[in-house]
C-alpha cells in the first residue's frame, strides 16, 4: 500500500504505534526524568463504548511513573506516587478547595476510607479521570517538588494552561481556579497485587 501521493509504502510499525491506545508519560517525583513505556490490556472499541471494565496490569509501573489507559473513552491516569509526594499532600489541605472530598459525586466513598487526602484504595496508587472538571480539558502532570511558573510553592500536581486550575497529586482541587471540583475518581478494584480493574466497584462496597 502505498501512502498519500504515491510517495511510498505507509510504515506499518508506525502506523501500529501511532494507534496504540495506552501511553506512559511523566514522571513523579523531583529529579524523575524517564518516559517509560508500560502495556495494559484493552478491549475492543466497542466493548469501551458499551462501558466494559478496563484490566490493566500494573507490576512494571514503578515509583514516579505514570500509565494512561482509556475507559469509556475518557484517560485514566494510573500513577505511582513517591514517599514525598505521600508527605506533602496533608500540608496543601489549607490551600485546596475540597481537602477531604465532601463531595460524593467525585469518587466513590471506598476511596476516602482510609485516608481522605490520598483518595486512593492503596496509598501509593492513584487512579484519576485525566480531565479537568472546569471544561474537560486534559492537564498537564507537573510532578516535582519544586517552584514552577505558576506557583512557587509547587508540591507536585496536575495544571491546565487552558484556565489554569491546579490540582495535587491526589487530584483535589486548589482554591481560587476555574475548577469547581476535585478530578474524578473511577470504579475501580484491585483483582490482585499487580491487576487493577477499572470500571468496577470491589465486591461489596456500597
Amino acid at each position: 500500500m502505498s501512502g498519500p501521493g504515491g510517495d511510498g509504502p505507509v510504515n506499518e510499525g508506525r502506523r501500529r504505534f501511532l494507534t496504540a491506545s495506552t501511553l506512559v508519560v511523566g514522571a513523579v517525583g523531583a529529579g524523575v526524568t524517564a518516559i517509560p513505556f508500560i502495556k495494559s490490556w484493552n478491549p475492543s472499541a466497542r466493548a469501551k463504548l458499551a462501558g466494559a471494565p478496563v484490566t490493566v496490569d500494573i507490576s512494571a509501573l514503578q515509583e514516579g511513573q505514570r500509565l494512561i489507559a482509556e475507559w469509556r473513552g475518557q484517560p485514566i491516569w494510573i500513577v505511582k506516587r513517591s514517599k514525598a509526594i505521600l508527605e506533602a499532600l496533608p500540608t496543601l489541605d489549607g490551600m485546596l478547595k475540597d481537602p477531604e472530598s465532601g463531595n460524593p459525586d467525585q469518587q466513590p466513598e471506598y476511596v476516602l476510607e482510609a485516608n481522605p487526602e490520598l483518595r486512593s484504595i492503596k496509598p501509593d496508587i492513584s487512579v484519576l479521570v485525566g480531565l479537568c472538571t472546569h471544561l474537560g480539558c486534559s492537564p498537564e502532570m507537573v510532578a516535582e517538588i519544586r517552584p514552577a511558573p505558576f506557583d512557587a510553592n509547587w508540591k507536585g500536581g496536575y495544571f491546565c494552561p487552558c484556565h489554569k486550575s491546579k490540582f495535587d497529586m491526589a487530584g483535589r482541587v486548589y482554591d481560587g481556579v476555574p475548577a469547581p471540583t476535585n478530578l474524578l475518581v473511577p470504579p475501580h478494584y484491585y483483582a490482585d497485587d499487580n491487576t487493577l480493574v477499572i470500571g468496577v466497584d470491589p465486591q461489596g462496597a456500597a
